[in-house]
């Protein structure tokens, strides 16, 4: 009689299947959104996850001016950068940071829920953010992401 193997299966190139996803961000508040976003690019969404190997899809945000924020974030949360000099650090509120550059403000939620470490900055790279609802993949026939929270008007 033949007995069953159980045998656990790493992720590897032959296996991962990767797709696209895109994400309207229109009213979506931003941490909710971003976790979730996080997860996929990490591939945690897939039966044969592997924390050692990059086995997430790509994903497409379009109207990233357009996240919300909830509670007083708006004025109370800082961006901070630091250019090393003495007298570098510079301050931006949420509020001006969405009005300049609503981009940054979801790439920099999700780098920082990725690892940090090479893996992590492949995996940042499957990440395209646009102000817009235009996006230049249409080739690549881009799914709506309807996950929880997300894709939800």
């Amino acid at each position: 009689m033949r007995h069953l193997s159980f045998k656990t299966q790493s992720a590897n190139e032959t296996i991962v299947k990767r797709e696209w996803h895109v994400v309207d961000a229109t009213n979506q508040t931003l941490g909710r959104m971003t976790s979730q976003i996080a997860s996929i690019l990490r591939g945690k969404n897939k039966a044969y996850y592997t924390p050692h190997f990059d086995c997430g899809d790509y994903v497409i945000v379009i109207n990233s001016g357009k996240v919300k924020l909830t509670g007083n974030k708006l004025d109370d949360k800082e961006y901070q950068t630091y250019s090393m000099y003495p007298g570098g650090q510079k301050i931006e509120m949420a509020s001006e940071m969405i009005t300049r550059r609503p981009n940054l403000m979801i790439e920099r939620a999700i780098k920082g829920m990725l690892p940090k470490n090479r893996l992590g900055r492949a995996m940042y790279k499957k990440l395209f953010v646009y102000e817009g609802a235009e996006h230049p993949h249409k080739a690549q026939n881009p799914k709506v992401l309807t996950t929880v929270g997300i894709g939800k008007k």
